[in-house]
């Protein structure tokens, strides 16, 4: 399997990169800024074969001019997005693949925070990059898809083995936390995991990645099939998309 680095960027995103010990390559998921990164590099002596783009949002992709003058790697992103992210070397939709080393990574469209959102599930390496798709206790806003393309995109991840690990985009959590609750009052494993979410950022230590068996207990965007959450909105037996709309408007106003 990949060896997976978190790399801290800006004030409360995440860089990350996957590192193949036999080929010596390295996958860099996301470029929010240069700087931490190429420390990183630079520490661990390696060296950068590609670069995953999830999104054209600036928070991911803004280091990214730096990052290849100093370390000449293929640019991957979605050809749906090809139009407003940075050039790209390969251009991938949904059912694509990307092999980093011996490791191959699968394409998922993850459309709703954005509209051509992609996300790259590593099976070998139990992991998923999501980005601002499903994220710790949240989900991106939806700043261009709807609803149902989110809770479309969702259920994709959600499908995925419960011990894949999930590295998203940014440190919400605690605030995550907080907002879940509200909907999802009386969840001991919610509970739980707030307090853990406290703990470790008392200590600014990361709450990124999460493991896919925890979001599927307690992060409320997956949860809009479950009675309790539903009964908490207002929403008994109601069509879970209207459910996830509802409560991504709640999030929205919070």
């Amino acid at each position: 399997p990949l060896e997976i680095l978190t790399v801290p960027c800006l004030s409360d995103n995440y860089a990350f990169m996957a590192h193949d010990a036999e080929s010596g390559e390295t996958a860099l998921i996301d470029v929010p800024e240069a700087a931490p990164i190429l420390a990183v590099l630079k520490e661990r002596n390696w060296n950068l074969s590609h670069v995953l783009l999830t999104h054209h949002h600036a928070d991911h992709v803004q280091g990214l001019g730096a990052i290849l003058a100093a370390h000449p790697a293929k640019v991957i992103g979605a050809a749906a997005d090809a139009h407003r992210l940075p050039p790209l070397d390969i251009a991938v939709a949904e059912g694509d693949t990307v092999q980093v080393g011996s490791d191959v990574g699968h394409v998922l469209d993850v459309s709703g925070h954005t509209v051509g959102h992609i996300a790259f599930h590593f099976p070998d390496s139990n992991a998923v990059f999501t980005a601002d798709s499903l994220m710790a206790l949240g989900c991106g806003r939806l700043f261009e898809g709807t609803a149902e393309q989110m809770w479309t995109s969702l259920g994709k991840l959600a499908a995925l083995p419960t011990d894949t690990v999930v590295y998203s985009g940014h440190e919400y959590t605690q605030a995550n936390g907080a907002f879940a609750v509200t909907v999802d009052p009386d969840n001991p494993d919610l509970a739980a995991r707030i307090l853990d979410i406290d703990d470790a950022r008392t200590r600014s230590e990361p709450t990124v990645p999460s493991l896919l068996s925890l979001e599927l207990a307690t992060n409320p965007f997956l949860r809009a099939t479950d009675a309790g959450v539903q009964e908490n909105v207002g929403m008994s037996g109601a069509d879970p998309v209207a459910v996830f709309t509802e409560i991504r408007a709640r999030k929205d106003r919070f």
